[in-house]
């Protein structure tokens, strides 16, 4: 006879041992992801702590981990070693131009390979994934070369004008653009949207999160190059963060390494900040552009 003080339903099921396998595999993808961790930011952690030291202190063997005296004088130093001023206008200038004229090209690119109809479209798109693989170097002379021609060189437009067309935002905003819903593109063109209506109206906003991906690597991309930026300058005024960081370099062996560092710091702390504020739509617009379409 069931005994009715006794109620079955809120009795807890019993938990299922977890299997050795699971358990391993658990902890072998966490072991993984603290070696990531140390191996990305340990070096992150060194210029910090270095930025802190004395030349002294850096140079002592075995290393300390913590500043024993902290010199806040090296950024002092190193924002008066070279002028870092006109290096933050110049590496504004040049990262957000040339980051609006790269998103633009892209959007507008990707656009035509997704949804325009012109002869040898394929094969537009082949040309494209064969110039992903030419490395920036082998373009160096050529663009020198078109930039010295129309006298271009060591100026704003000579830095930006090379890199304002990339081959992997068209990709990955085309795969993007492919895989949104055609009832709703269908839909603005029976009302009569045009191409460049649509692509503004309807496509852009829908792809959002791919673009801003897109856009923060450019970014990130632009802020922290180093060859053409030196390549195409060939004054002080015109040069870049990352170039500067060169001019904390003594050629006599002499190099306050407490100062370089805390260079080092001016150039990576605003990407850094960007890239913690947006990493969600970095690593969201990645896995879209590579799963659609």
């Amino acid at each position: 006879m069931r005994n009715p003080t006794i109620d079955t339903a809120v009795i807890p099921p019993a938990r299922r041992p977890r299997k050795p396998a699971a358990t391993i595999g658990r902890g072998a993808v966490y072991a993984l992801m603290l070696l990531a961790v140390l191996v990305v930011g340990l070096p992150l952690y060194w210029m910090l702590i270095g930025s802190l030291k004395t030349l002294t202190e850096i140079r002592t063997f075995p290393p300390t981990w913590f500043p024993q005296e902290p010199r806040l004088a090296n950024f002092t130093d190193a924002w008066n070693g070279a002028p870092f001023g006109r290096f933050y206008i110049n590496s504004l200038v040049t990262t957000l131009a040339g980051t609006a004229l790269e998103m633009l090209n892209a959007v507008f690119s990707a656009y035509a390979l997704a949804f325009l109809r012109f002869p040898r479209k394929n094969l537009v798109f082949i040309l494209l994934l064969a110039a992903l693989m030419v490395p920036t170097q082998v373009t160096i002379l050529p663009n020198y070369l078109t930039m010295a021609r129309f006298d271009w060189v060591n100026s704003y437009q000579g830095i930006v004008l090379p890199g304002a067309a990339v081959a992997f935002g068209t990709f990955l905003l085309r795969q993007y653009f492919l895989g949104l819903p055609r009832d709703v593109i269908d839909a603005a063109r029976v009302d009569g949207c045009t191409h460049l209506r649509l692509m503004w109206r309807v496509v852009v906003p829908m792809s959002w999160p791919a673009i801003v991906t897109f856009g923060l690597i450019s970014l990130v991309s632009k802020w922290n190059e180093f060859l053409w930026p030196l390549v195409i300058t060939n004054t002080l005024e015109m040069r870049t963060l990352p170039i500067g960081i060169s001019y904390l370099l003594d050629s006599e062996g002499n190099t306050q390494w407490g100062t370089v560092m805390a260079g080092t710091i001016f150039v990576i702390l605003p990407v850094l900040i960007v890239f913690l504020l947006a990493q969600r739509f970095i690593v969201g617009g990645i896995t879209s552009g590579a799963t659609k379409g």
